[in-house]
């Protein structure tokens, strides 16, 4: 018996870049004495006032998550929070292994139409070697045809999204043009 022919999967293809937002995202974090008090604490200093407590949870599989896609993409956080903000949640989400290869905050986006837009050519120029997920349709107003929406997450433990996007994004590894595929994806309202 004649074994089925392989997959013709190329052996090396060059990692794309994939944008994640933080908040909503991959965390939610409540300023002290707000409905979700435990979880991870994070002292934040804006300018002159005095430190702000955070509890920051992760969204469910977000550790996993993390895990799996850095092998294959190149990852950037994409927020529009402030630097003095997601600098000590993103170290914390890295504090294991380092995910990120680069950092863009609310001082990299645009403000229009009463929210922060993220430009995501700033971080790769190339639109089909990028994507982005974020669960503000905002962020990525300049950028849909890149996009993949996720819902927002606050603190449902049953929360799956970042989980079922695993098999989808270790198939755009081998697109010539992502947005070939999400457009495909995202047609059938998958994540949004």
């Amino acid at each position: 018996m004649v074994p089925p022919p392989r997959p013709l999967i190329p052996k090396h293809v060059a990692p794309k870049t994939l944008i994640l937002d933080l908040d909503e995202t991959l965390i939610h974090s409540m300023s002290k004495g707000g409905n979700m008090s435990t979880g991870h604490m994070v002292e934040v200093k804006l300018e002159k006032q005095h430190a702000i407590l955070y509890y920051v949870h992760k969204r469910p599989y977000c550790d996993e998550f993390l895990k799996k896609v850095s092998l294959w993409y190149n990852l950037v956080i994409f927020t529009a929070s402030v630097q003095e903000y997601a600098d000590p949640v993103i170290d914390w989400l890295e504090r294991d292994r380092k995910y990120f290869r680069a950092r863009y905050y609310r001082q990299h986006c645009t403000f229009r139409n009463g929210g922060y837009v993220k430009d995501i050519t700033f971080v790769e120029p190339d639109l089909s070697k990028v994507m982005i997920i974020d669960n503000s349709p905002i962020s990525y107003f300049l950028h849909e045809d890149n996009a993949i929406a996720v819902e927002g997450w606050i603190n449902d433990p049953s929360d799956l999204d970042l989980l079922h996007l695993v098999p989808f994004l270790n198939g755009m590894r081998y697109v010539t043009d992502v947005r070939t595929l999400i457009s495909l994806r995202m047609g059938d309202n998958a994540f949004a």
